[in-house]
């Protein structure tokens, strides 16, 4: 982690991270936002992993539930969810009533959908996108939707040859999203490559005088979420 800080640090930007987080024996699910001043801006953990991601990852604390810190060269909000987040829809209104302008949707490495196929449409890389644009849409917040790479070294290194999930290499389906939905800038060739895009945030402005879901257009005093952003510990000393 020290020299991801290092390197936002050297080279003047804000950096993203999805990884692995160990705390003691256990291990999280998690994202980082670095500054570029190299500190560690936020950092939250996925609420609930998703089907046999229950076997090694644990669950999120409340406090992650407060995700979205202003970057303070450009005081841009910027939050983040990871994976299947994308389909809660109580976290994701949690999530962009914070003021969010620059959401980060981290995915694992998706493979392009097969008409006919078994496997689902809502996990190939065609649904996500749509979850993504869904939630670009939603919050009116501009989405870097961010796709993981997996090569053949990697699989090698996972032993994962033949398997149906992580067993070929995929494509880069990365892009960048409007808050109104449409696709700013994407790719889908195979193996890492940049996706730049200039974000205009009067967009942002423009679309949430349309409709803004935790603005104007909603309706407190009928609807409205709760929500407890505190930490439970395992031992909890009483007075």
């Amino acid at each position: 982690m020290q020299r991801i800080r290092d390197t936002a640090t050297d080279h003047d930007i804000n950096i993203a991270l999805g990884f692995s987080e160990r705390d003691g024996n256990s291990v999280y699910i998690a994202q980082a936002l670095i500054s570029s001043t190299g500190e560690i801006e936020m950092k939250r953990r996925k609420m609930k992993p998703t089907h046999m991601e229950q076997t090694i990852f644990g669950d999120a604390s409340g406090s992650c539930l407060a995700d979205v810190v202003a970057l303070p060269e450009s005081g841009t909000k910027v939050g983040g969810l990871s994976c299947r987040e994308h389909i809660q829809p109580l976290l994701k209104y949690f999530t962009f009533s914070q003021g969010e302008q620059v959401h980060v949707a981290a995915w694992p490495p998706l493979d392009t959908f097969i008409q006919d196929s078994p496997g689902f449409f809502s996990m190939s890389a065609e649904g996500c996108l749509c979850l993504s644009q869904a939630y670009a849409i939603e919050a009116q917040a501009f989405v870097l939707h961010c796709v993981a790479v997996i090569t053949n070294a990697g699989i090698e290194l996972m032993k994962t040859t033949g398997s149906p999930i992580m067993g070929t290499p995929t494509k880069g389906s990365s892009a960048v999203v409007g808050p109104d939905g449409r696709i700013l800038s994407a790719s889908d060739t195979r193996g890492e490559e940049l996706i730049i895009a200039d974000l205009d945030m009067s967009q942002i402005i423009k679309t949430k005088t349309f409709a803004d879901a935790s603005g104007h257009y909603s309706r407190p005093d009928m609807l409205w979420l709760g929500a407890d952003p505190t930490t439970k510990s395992v031992v909890r000393i009483l007075k």
